[in-house]
């Protein structure tokens, strides 16, 4: 009994280091460092398409950006229920 607690415990410890090793932190992205949010805005969220990317604020707006420029495309704005 003591011997499978121990090969489980050892099993799991393996298990653990290989996830951690073979899986590091994925590189993200640059974005642009022309990026500017509206004044009073605060990112919440950033996601990116293929030649946009979207940021969702604290006071309920996505921002849509151009990718290779930086400048603003569309706003839109959320209304809770």
């Amino acid at each position: 009994m003591i011997g499978l607690t121990a090969s489980l415990i050892f099993g799991v410890i393996t298990v653990v280091a290989v996830v951690v090793t073979r899986f590091p932190k994925a590189a993200t992205p640059p974005l642009p460092e022309t990026l500017v949010l509206p004044q009073g805005a605060s990112a919440l969220a950033v996601t990116q398409g293929a030649d946009w990317i979207g940021i969702t604020t604290t006071d309920d707006r996505i921002l849509i950006y151009d990718r290779a420029s930086g400048n603003l495309r569309q706003t839109v704005t959320l209304t809770r229920p």
